[in-house]
C-alpha cells in the first residue's frame, strides 16, 4: 500500500514518510500483539496514516506544531552520548500514541515529549495528572516556580 504524505507536510519529509509509517506499523503491531492485541501491520499502517492526516501536523494532546523534518532521523545510538540534550532535540518529534491504554490500532499523533510524559495513561488519567500539577503550583503560570 502506498501511503502518500499529507500536503501540509514539509517536502523534505514526504520522501521519508512511507517508510516511517511502515516501520512504526510493524513495531506497534508486534508490541501490541505481545500485549494481547490482535491488530495486524496493515491495520496499524492505515491507523497511523489516518492519525497523521487527522493531526494536521499538530500534537493531539497539546495542539503544538510538530517537527515533521525529524521523522526517520531518530537514532538510538545517539541516546547514550546526547543524554538530556538528545531529549530536547527530539522533543517535538512526531510519534504515535495510543488514544487509550489498550493494545489496539486506535492511534493519535503527538510529540515525543508528550508521549514520554503521558506514557500509558488513559486520556482521563492524563487530564487528572495535568490538573493536579496546575492545582499544586498555580503560581507557575506567569511567575517563577516557588521552591
Amino acid at each position: 500500500m502506498n501511503t502518500p504524505a499529507p500536503d501540509w507536510m514539509p517536502d523534505a519529509s514526504k520522501a521519508t514518510y512511507p517508510g516511517w509509517v511502515q516501520r512504526k506499523a510493524v513495531t506497534l503491531s508486534k508490541r501490541d500483539q505481545k500485549r494481547g492485541g490482535a491488530g495486524n501491520v496493515q491495520q496499524y499502517r492505515l491507523a497511523i496514516h489516518e492519525a497523521v492526516v487527522a493531526s494536521q501536523g499538530r500534537d493531539h494532546w497539546t495542539g503544538e506544531w510538530l517537527d515533521w523534518d525529524l521523522i526517520g532521523t531518530y537514532d538510538n545510538r545517539e541516546v547514550a552520548t546526547g543524554k538530556g540534550e538528545h531529549k530536547k532535540r527530539y522533543a517535538m518529534l512526531p510519534t504515535i500514541d495510543h488514544r487509550t491504554n489498550q493494545p489496539e490500532p486506535d492511534l493519535v499523533i503527538c510529540a515525543w515529549r508528550t508521549n514520554d510524559a503521558k506514557h500509558d495513561m488513559t486520556p482521563q488519567e492524563l487530564l487528572q495528572f495535568c490538573t493536579a500539577v496546575l492545582n499544586h503550583r498555580p503560581n507557575w503560570l506567569g511567575s517563577s516556580p516557588a521552591s
